[in-house]
């Protein structure tokens, strides 16, 4: 017998070889999250893995990123599986995530109707009540790739070529074979909440969330971030780079260079066509937000130089200058000074700045003092004229109550985000915060000293964050900007493999620091930075921009 301690719920003997489903079944999941894999230690396992040693268990349910991650693996699968029994020969593409649920596209030799996808969703249920294993199989690259020509998945072949490994892990349901990056639950049973929406030229495939473990979350339509997805995807086909395998040829070719100016061509015809739309409506105060590690501060500089083409003398306004005293802030739920509260500002003040401001008023604007938590001010008033427009680059640029007292007709909102098209292959997307967590790993390295290990154990409160204040408000922009970059994680790479290599396995960042290092091998690296222009967003986080950040 093997003792083992199951965090949250106690100590629990076990049988030697048993594994952690048997286990998992002896414990009543808090608030009916069903637990779909555990960790040992600081390594993520597969529940029907058996129980070799005694360790520390962590349960991982749908309240975890983790068990998310894993519920949509086993939710995409019997959903291309079903497709595939339905309509033979079809091809699935999951593609991104959209409105707390997965956008899939599907090629087949009739356009899909409600009643086709109507008629998918059935055959999912029904495989799902059947119970089937997800089989895990080692094959070699020869063997997948006659299993992957026989399935029609063209894109699987493709990558195999890159594929350093002589074997592959396979997972194989009811005569299906698919590689997924990531674990699996154990059967389809598991896969109990689910909806198909036929949307745009597709689906969204909804599952739960986070904050609906046992059930489907509201469906709250997101049409500006449908449409930015969109665009991306036409970029993608621009450039000939839908998937990791067509960027690997590039940089191995040598193209990847004119792949580089293509990008960087399209993120400045971007800047410019909102620089117009600015300047063409006379709106006077720009507010920009987005998450972490999106580019923002140098996509606040291009688009500076943009108005600036267009005859206007942009000024900047920084809202961390307008940060209630210290004693003031309030405060999060484990007594820590919440800074991104919209409480933690002063918005009043804020407001009256602004319109004094816009009314062509002298204004002597507060500087914040970090170090003493306090506000001074340079006794230096600002005046500006009415072809000055102010740029406000902060987190809660999107919601109203920041500018409540600034007239709808004189604001405009720009949500930026790294809303990467690119995808490993048809049925592995590349999730768009694997891209900001490995800019910000190489970021906060390069510019502020930290290690991989410290950035990512910020990083559950970063995003908790960014789900509170900014997600809810992405719809309300009147522009969105894609800072993604097709290239950009051929260039990462070389940046942020080193940083993760060094968590060791005692550490509790040890299981995502595996998950990223996996990912980054399905990369070629780009070992030039010099490719790169020093006014590229990329610049922002490996060093070398042209702008003073």
């Amino acid at each position: 017998m093997i003792e083992l301690t199951v965090k949250g719920y106690g100590v629990f003997s076990v049988e030697e070889g048993s594994d952690y489903e048997a286990l998992a079944s002896r414990i009543q999941p808090k608030d009916d999250a069903p637990i779909v894999a555990v960790k040992c230690g600081n390594i993520l396992k597969e529940l029907n893995q058996p129980i070799e040693r005694p360790c520390e268990v962590e349960m991982i349910d749908l309240r975890h990123p983790d068990g998310i991650r894993i519920y949509q693996r086993g939710l995409s699968f019997i959903m291309i599986h079903s497709a595939m029994k339905r309509f033979p020969g079809i091809k699935v593409y999951v593609e991104n995530s959209l409105s707390k649920g997965l956008y899939c596209e599907f090629t087949c030799e009739k356009r899909l109707n409600h009643n086709d996808y109507a008629a998918i969703a059935d055959e999912m249920r029904a495989l799902v009540a059947r119970d089937v294993p997800f089989q895990k199989c080692v094959m070699t690259r020869e063997e997948a790739a006659r299993m992957f020509e026989a399935q029609n998945m063209t894109s699987k072949l493709e990558l195999l070529k890159y594929r350093n490994e002589e074997t592959v892990n396979l997972y194989e349901c009811d005569g299906v074979y698919d590689y997924f990056y990531g674990y699996m639950v154990p059967s389809t049973r598991y896969i109990q909440y689910f909806d198909l929406l036929k949307y745009g030229d597709g689906i969204v495939l909804r599952h739960p969330t986070a904050d609906s473990p046992s059930g489907l979350p509201e469906f709250i339509e997101s049409p500006k971030l449908f449409d930015v997805f969109k665009e991306a995807d036409e970029w993608a086909r621009l450039m000939d780079v839908g998937f990791v395998s067509n960027l690997n040829s590039h940089v191995e070719d040598g193209s990847y260079r004119e792949l580089v100016q293509m990008a960087e061509a399209l993120h400045e015809k971007k800047i410019a066509y909102i620089a117009d739309r600015i300047t063409a409506k006379k709106k006077r105060v720009i507010l920009i937000a987005g998450p972490s590690s999106s580019g923002k501060t140098t996509f606040a500089n291009r688009l500076r130089t943009q108005l600036k083409v267009n005859g206007l003398q942009p000024i900047t306004l920084s809202t961390d200058n307008y940060f209630v005293d210290r004693h003031l802030t309030p405060r999060d739920e484990n007594g820590d000074y919440d800074f991104e509260s919209l409480a933690a500002v002063d918005v009043d003040l804020f407001n009256k700045n602004l319109n004094d401001l816009l009314d062509g008023n002298p204004v002597d604007l507060p500087v914040f003092d970090f170090q003493t938590g306090k506000r001074t001010y340079r006794n230096r008033p600002v005046q500006i004229s009415e072809n000055q427009p102010i740029i406000i680059e902060g987190i809660h640029g999107l919601n109203d109550l920041l500018t409540k007292d600034i007239f709808k007709r004189d604001k405009f909102k720009i949500y930026v985000s790294a809303l990467t098209q690119l995808n490993i292959d048809a049925h592995n997307r590349i999730p768009t915060t694997h891209s900001r967590l490995l800019r910000r790993i190489v970021r906060d390295n390069q510019f502020r000293g930290h290690s991989a290990k410290r950035t990512i154990g910020m990083w559950g409160s970063v995003r908790r964050g960014e789900e509170r204040n900014i997600f809810p408000f992405q719809e309300e922009a009147d522009d969105v900007f894609n800072s993604a970059l097709l290239y950009e994680l051929s260039v990462l790479k070389k940046h942020a493999l080193p940083l993760l290599e060094a968590i060791t396995p005692d550490e509790p960042e040890y299981g995502e620091a595996v998950l990223l290092i996996k990912f980054l091998g399905y990369f070629r690296s780009i070992e030039e930075d010099d490719v790169v222009p020093s006014v590229s967003i990329l610049k922002e986080f490996i060093g070398g921009s042209g702008f003073d950040l």
